[in-house]
C-alpha cells in the first residue's frame, strides 16, 4: 500500500509509525486507519524490526476522528479514501463496522476474537508497540494510546476522552481498556467529565508510562525503543505479550499452566541458549528471535 498519510521508516531493528496530517493535528481518517493497520502488519512481519513506535507529526499526537473526513467518505464512498488498494476493508470502516475478517482473514497471529477487532489488534501484534505521544491525544487518538503496550508522553502532551461533550458514548472498547489502565473512579472522571488533562495528571494516574521532556522526547523514545530491540530476546517479547493479554481472560490457575508450558519451550529455544552465553561471556546478545 502506498502511504499518504502516514510515514513509515524502519532502522536498527525499531520502525516508526508517523501519522502524517499535522495541519489537523493528525485528525483520524478511515485512509490512516488503512494505511496505519498494514504499517503494522509490514512491522509484525519483518524479521529486522523488534519494535514498533506510534507517534504524530507535528505538535499533535492525534486529535481524535475527523469529522469532516468521515462525511465526506460517507457522501463519497471509496473515492474519498484517495485510491486505497483494500476496497474490502474500505468498505467496512465506511459501513461503520469492521469485521475480523476484514482486520485480518487469516488470523495471522492466532489471536483470541477479543484482539481481532477494529482497533483491539494492536493487541495481537507480536511486537512491542510503543505510544509516543507528542502532543495532544484526543477521543480515538487517545484509544489508540490504549491499545499500544507502552505509552510516553511529552510534557506537552494532553489527554481528553471527549465523547461525553459531543453527545457520544464510550467508544472502541474504551470502557474495558481505561479502567484497566487507570482504575475504575479514574476512568469514570475521564468520562463522564470530558475534561482535559495534562501529561503529569496522567502519569499520576497511570494512563502513561514516563513523562518525558519535549526537546529531547522523540530521541529518549527511540533510545528506549533501540536498547528493547538489541538487548531483549523478540521471542520472549512475542510470547509475554500474548501471555499478558490473554491472561485477562484467565484465571491464575490456567495463567499459570499455560506459562509453565511455554517455559519448557523457551530452555528449548536458541534465545535461551544465547541468553546465558552472553551473560557469562560478557558481551552484547545477538537474538534471533528462535
Amino acid at each position: 500500500m502506498a502511504y499518504k498519510e502516514i510515514r513509515y521508516t524502519a532502522a536498527d531493528k525499531v520502525a516508526c509509525i508517523t501519522l502524517n496530517r499535522p495541519d489537523r493535528l493528525n485528525a483520524w481518517t478511515p485512509r490512516m486507519s488503512l494505511e496505519v493497520r498494514d504499517a503494522l502488519h509490514t512491522a509484525a512481519g519483518d524479521d529486522d524490526v523488534c519494535v514498533i513506535i506510534l507517534t504524530g507529526a507535528g505538535r499533535g499526537f492525534c486529535a481524535g476522528a475527523d469529522m469532516r473526513e468521515l462525511s465526506d467518505a460517507s457522501d463519497q464512498g471509496l473515492a474519498a479514501l484517495n485510491g486505497t488498494e483494500d476496497a474490502e476493508a474500505a468498505v467496512a470502516i465506511l459501513s461503520g463496522i469492521q469485521t475480523e475478517a476484514a482486520l485480518d482473514p487469516a488470523n495471522r497471529y492466532a489471536a483470541r476474537s477479543d484482539f481481532r477487532k477494529r482497533y483491539s489488534y494492536l493487541q495481537s501484534i507480536p511486537k512491542p508497540i510503543i505510544a509516543a505521544i507528542n502532543g495532544p491525544a484526543a477521543g480515538l487518538g487517545l484509544i489508540m494510546t490504549l491499545y499500544c503496550d507502552i505509552r510516553f508522553a511529552s510534557e506537552k502532551a494532553k489527554f481528553t476522552t471527549a465523547f461525553a461533550r459531543r453527545g457520544l458514548i464510550a467508544e472502541h472498547g474504551i470502557s474495558w481498556m481505561l479502567p484497566r489502565t487507570v482504575g475504575m473512579a479514574n476512568a469514570l472522571d475521564l468520562l463522564f467529565s470530558a475534561r482535559l488533562i495534562d501529561a503529569r495528571e496522567a502519569l499520576g494516574m497511570g494512563l502513561v508510562n514516563r513523562v518525558l521532556p519535549e526537546a529531547t522526547f522523540m530521541d529518549q523514545v527511540m533510545a528506549y525503543a533501540t536498547d528493547m530491540a538489541t538487548m531483549v530476546s523478540p521471542r520472549s517479547l512475542g510470547i509475554m505479550k500474548k501471555q499478558v493479554y490473554d491472561a485477562q481472560f484467565q484465571t491464575l490457575a490456567e495463567a499459570t499452566e499455560l506459562a509453565d508450558q511455554q517455559l519448557v519451550r523457551s530452555l528449548e529455544s536458541k534465545d535461551f541458549k544465547e541468553g546465558v552465553a552472553h551473560f557469562l561471556e560478557k558481551r552484547a546478545p545477538k537474538f534471533t528471535g528462535r
